[in-house]
Protein backbone atom coordinates (compact mmCIF):
# COMPACT_ATOMS: atom_id res chain seq x y z
CA UNK A 1 0.00 0.00 0.00
CA UNK A 2 3.21 2.15 0.44
CA UNK A 3 2.86 5.40 2.96
CA UNK A 4 -0.09 5.63 5.30
CA UNK A 5 -2.18 7.63 3.42
CA UNK A 6 -5.23 9.71 6.05
CA UNK A 7 -6.72 11.93 3.80
CA UNK A 8 -10.28 11.16 2.27
CA UNK A 9 -9.93 13.03 -0.62
CA UNK A 10 -6.54 10.62 -1.72
CA UNK A 11 -8.76 7.53 -0.31
CA UNK A 12 -11.44 8.78 -2.60
CA UNK A 13 -9.31 9.25 -5.82
CA UNK A 14 -7.74 5.75 -5.46
CA UNK A 15 -11.55 4.29 -4.93
CA UNK A 16 -12.01 5.66 -7.92
CA UNK A 17 -9.23 4.27 -9.60
CA UNK A 18 -9.09 1.25 -8.66
CA UNK A 19 -13.36 0.98 -9.63
CA UNK A 20 -12.57 1.17 -13.06
CA UNK A 21 -11.12 -2.29 -12.40
CA UNK A 22 -14.05 -3.29 -11.37
CA UNK A 23 -15.84 -6.78 -13.66
CA UNK A 24 -18.65 -8.14 -11.97
CA UNK A 25 -18.60 -11.43 -14.28
CA UNK A 26 -17.79 -14.75 -13.29
CA UNK A 27 -14.12 -15.41 -13.54
CA UNK A 28 -15.01 -19.08 -12.03
CA UNK A 29 -18.50 -20.86 -11.79
CA UNK A 30 -19.83 -21.81 -8.57
CA UNK A 31 -19.77 -25.43 -9.58
CA UNK A 32 -15.76 -25.12 -10.20
CA UNK A 33 -15.44 -23.29 -6.63
CA UNK A 34 -13.39 -25.67 -4.61
CA UNK A 35 -11.81 -24.07 -1.82
CA UNK A 36 -13.13 -20.78 0.00
CA UNK A 37 -11.35 -18.49 2.97
CA UNK A 38 -13.18 -16.58 5.30
CA UNK A 39 -12.08 -13.04 6.40
CA UNK A 40 -12.43 -11.21 9.70
CA UNK A 41 -11.01 -8.87 11.54
CA UNK A 42 -11.18 -7.92 15.75
CA UNK A 43 -9.62 -5.00 17.06
CA UNK A 44 -8.81 -3.90 21.00
CA UNK A 45 -6.70 -0.60 22.29
CA UNK A 46 -3.51 -0.78 24.27
CA UNK A 47 -2.95 2.86 25.83
CA UNK A 48 -3.36 5.49 23.04
CA UNK A 49 -2.70 2.81 19.96
CA UNK A 50 -5.09 0.39 18.68
CA UNK A 51 -4.41 -2.80 16.90
CA UNK A 52 -6.03 -5.55 15.16
CA UNK A 53 -6.18 -9.37 14.73
CA UNK A 54 -7.22 -11.02 10.58
CA UNK A 55 -7.76 -14.16 10.55
CA UNK A 56 -8.41 -15.68 7.57
CA UNK A 57 -9.97 -19.86 7.26
CA UNK A 58 -9.93 -21.75 4.51
CA UNK A 59 -12.25 -24.60 3.95
CA UNK A 60 -13.35 -26.99 1.42
CA UNK A 61 -16.38 -26.92 -0.39
CA UNK A 62 -17.74 -29.81 -0.90
CA UNK A 63 -16.78 -31.56 2.57
CA UNK A 64 -16.94 -28.09 4.75
CA UNK A 65 -13.85 -29.31 6.64
CA UNK A 66 -11.34 -26.94 7.37
CA UNK A 67 -8.19 -26.81 5.52
CA UNK A 68 -6.18 -23.64 7.31
CA UNK A 69 -6.36 -21.79 9.40
CA UNK A 70 -3.57 -18.55 9.18
CA UNK A 71 -3.73 -15.35 11.52
CA UNK A 72 -1.43 -11.89 12.03
CA UNK A 73 -1.77 -9.26 13.85
CA UNK A 74 -0.83 -5.36 13.95
CA UNK A 75 -0.81 -1.71 14.83
CA UNK A 76 -3.47 0.19 12.69
CA UNK A 77 -2.62 3.43 11.88
CA UNK A 78 -5.52 3.99 9.58
CA UNK A 79 -8.51 6.11 11.85
CA UNK A 80 -11.73 4.89 11.11
CA UNK A 81 -13.75 7.08 8.17
CA UNK A 82 -16.93 6.08 6.88
CA UNK A 83 -16.76 4.73 3.13
CA UNK A 84 -12.80 4.29 3.23
CA UNK A 85 -13.00 1.30 5.86
CA UNK A 86 -10.30 -1.00 3.31
CA UNK A 87 -7.79 1.38 3.63
CA UNK A 88 -8.15 0.61 7.32
CA UNK A 89 -8.10 -3.18 7.34
CA UNK A 90 -6.25 -4.26 3.99
CA UNK A 91 -3.05 -4.01 4.85
CA UNK A 92 -3.44 -6.47 7.44
CA UNK A 93 -5.43 -8.56 5.44
CA UNK A 94 -3.04 -8.14 2.39
CA UNK A 95 -0.03 -9.22 5.72
CA UNK A 96 -2.10 -12.06 6.19
CA UNK A 97 -2.99 -13.53 2.98
CA UNK A 98 0.78 -13.51 2.09
CA UNK A 99 1.30 -16.41 4.96
CA UNK A 100 -1.67 -18.80 3.36
CA UNK A 101 0.00 -21.90 2.49
CA UNK A 102 -3.22 -22.66 -0.10
CA UNK A 103 -4.50 -19.98 -2.21
CA UNK A 104 -8.03 -20.03 -2.19
CA UNK A 105 -10.69 -20.14 -5.05
CA UNK A 106 -12.76 -17.14 -3.56
CA UNK A 107 -12.69 -15.01 -0.44
CA UNK A 108 -15.68 -13.85 1.78
CA UNK A 109 -15.36 -10.80 3.61
CA UNK A 110 -17.55 -9.90 6.23
CA UNK A 111 -18.56 -6.81 4.94
CA UNK A 112 -19.31 -5.05 1.72
CA UNK A 113 -18.10 -5.23 -1.97
CA UNK A 114 -19.97 -3.42 -4.83
CA UNK A 115 -22.39 -2.08 -2.03
CA UNK A 116 -20.39 0.90 -1.22
CA UNK A 117 -20.71 4.33 -1.93
CA UNK A 118 -18.09 3.90 -4.53
CA UNK A 119 -18.56 0.39 -5.65
CA UNK A 120 -15.33 -0.05 -3.43
CA UNK A 121 -16.54 -2.09 -0.09
CA UNK A 122 -13.29 -4.19 1.33
CA UNK A 123 -14.18 -7.25 -0.68
CA UNK A 124 -14.18 -5.43 -4.25
CA UNK A 125 -10.86 -3.52 -2.83
CA UNK A 126 -8.93 -6.91 -1.22
CA UNK A 127 -10.44 -8.75 -4.38
CA UNK A 128 -8.42 -5.98 -7.07
CA UNK A 129 -5.42 -6.16 -4.95
CA UNK A 130 -5.24 -10.08 -4.38
CA UNK A 131 -6.41 -10.45 -7.91
CA UNK A 132 -8.91 -13.15 -6.54
CA UNK A 133 -12.69 -13.28 -6.89
CA UNK A 134 -14.21 -12.39 -3.79
CA UNK A 135 -17.45 -11.70 -2.38
CA UNK A 136 -19.03 -9.16 0.74
CA UNK A 137 -21.55 -10.67 2.87
CA UNK A 138 -22.49 -7.75 5.46
CA UNK A 139 -24.48 -8.77 8.72
CA UNK A 140 -26.09 -4.90 8.54
CA UNK A 141 -27.15 -2.51 5.75
CA UNK A 142 -25.39 0.47 4.18
CA UNK A 143 -27.88 3.14 3.05
CA UNK A 144 -26.69 4.59 -0.08
CA UNK A 145 -28.20 7.20 -1.53
CA UNK A 146 -31.56 7.44 0.93
CA UNK A 147 -32.21 3.89 -0.57
CA UNK A 148 -33.60 1.25 1.89
CA UNK A 149 -33.90 -2.34 1.57
CA UNK A 150 -37.47 -4.12 0.93
CA UNK A 151 -37.40 -7.00 3.35
CA UNK A 152 -37.44 -10.91 1.69
CA UNK A 153 -40.05 -13.01 2.76
CA UNK A 154 -38.96 -15.41 5.67
CA UNK A 155 -37.83 -18.39 4.14
CA UNK A 156 -34.29 -19.69 3.14
CA UNK A 157 -32.93 -17.94 -0.10
CA UNK A 158 -35.77 -15.60 -0.48
CA UNK A 159 -34.01 -12.09 -1.70
CA UNK A 160 -34.58 -8.99 -2.80
CA UNK A 161 -32.18 -6.65 -5.14
CA UNK A 162 -30.94 -3.51 -3.85
CA UNK A 163 -31.47 -0.63 -6.54
CA UNK A 164 -29.27 2.53 -6.40
CA UNK A 165 -29.77 4.70 -9.20
CA UNK A 166 -31.07 2.37 -11.54
CA UNK A 167 -28.29 -0.61 -11.10
CA UNK A 168 -28.65 -3.47 -8.82
CA UNK A 169 -25.51 -2.85 -6.33
CA UNK A 170 -26.24 -6.07 -4.00
CA UNK A 171 -29.31 -8.20 -2.28
CA UNK A 172 -30.77 -9.09 1.05
CA UNK A 173 -30.95 -12.26 1.39
CA UNK A 174 -32.78 -14.42 4.24
CA UNK A 175 -29.82 -17.20 4.66
CA UNK A 176 -32.46 -19.04 7.15
CA UNK A 177 -35.93 -18.93 8.47
CA UNK A 178 -36.65 -16.08 10.93
CA UNK A 179 -33.71 -14.92 11.50
CA UNK A 180 -32.54 -11.18 10.10
CA UNK A 181 -31.47 -11.64 6.21
CA UNK A 182 -27.48 -10.72 5.15
CA UNK A 183 -26.86 -8.12 2.50
CA UNK A 184 -24.85 -10.11 0.15
CA UNK A 185 -22.87 -7.79 -2.77
CA UNK A 186 -19.96 -8.69 -5.30
CA UNK A 187 -16.35 -8.28 -4.47
CA UNK A 188 -14.93 -8.77 -8.01
CA UNK A 189 -14.85 -11.43 -10.73
CA UNK A 190 -18.36 -13.09 -9.66
CA UNK A 191 -21.76 -12.08 -10.40
CA UNK A 192 -24.39 -11.59 -7.60
CA UNK A 193 -26.51 -14.52 -9.01
CA UNK A 194 -23.43 -16.69 -7.84
CA UNK A 195 -21.96 -14.92 -4.92
CA UNK A 196 -25.84 -16.16 -3.66
CA UNK A 197 -25.48 -19.50 -4.74
CA UNK A 198 -22.34 -20.04 -2.72
CA UNK A 199 -23.41 -18.47 0.32
CA UNK A 200 -26.93 -20.43 0.26
CA UNK A 201 -24.44 -23.83 0.09
CA UNK A 202 -22.21 -22.35 2.60
CA UNK A 203 -25.37 -21.63 5.63
CA UNK A 204 -24.87 -23.23 8.82
CA UNK A 205 -27.35 -24.22 11.21
CA UNK A 206 -26.53 -22.09 14.09
CA UNK A 207 -25.60 -18.83 11.84
CA UNK A 208 -27.27 -16.88 9.07
CA UNK A 209 -23.56 -15.88 7.87
CA UNK A 210 -21.66 -18.21 5.45
CA UNK A 211 -19.38 -20.85 7.21
CA UNK A 212 -15.74 -19.36 6.04
CA UNK A 213 -16.89 -16.13 7.80
CA UNK A 214 -18.40 -17.48 10.95
CA UNK A 215 -15.60 -19.64 11.37
CA UNK A 216 -13.05 -16.74 10.71
CA UNK A 217 -15.26 -14.47 13.32
CA UNK A 218 -14.75 -17.02 15.82
CA UNK A 219 -11.55 -17.56 15.46
CA UNK A 220 -10.34 -13.63 15.55
CA UNK A 221 -12.56 -13.41 18.64
CA UNK A 222 -10.22 -16.35 20.08
CA UNK A 223 -7.02 -15.03 19.59
CA UNK A 224 -7.77 -11.75 20.50
CA UNK A 225 -9.19 -12.74 24.21
CA UNK A 226 -6.01 -15.23 24.54
CA UNK A 227 -4.00 -11.80 23.36
CA UNK A 228 -5.73 -9.85 25.88
CA UNK A 229 -5.65 -12.26 29.04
Amino acid sequence: MGKTIQNEAEFSAIQELLAKKIDLSNRIAASEVETISGVDLAYWNKGECEYAVCCIVTIDCRSKNVIEITHNTDEITVPYISGFLSFRELPLVLSTYRLLEHKPDLLMFDGNGYLHHRHMGIATHAAIELDRPAVGIAKSYLKIEGVDFIMPENYMGAFTDIIINGEVSGRALRTRKDVKPVFVSCGNWVSLDTATEITLNLIHSESRQPLPIRLADIETRKIRSALLA
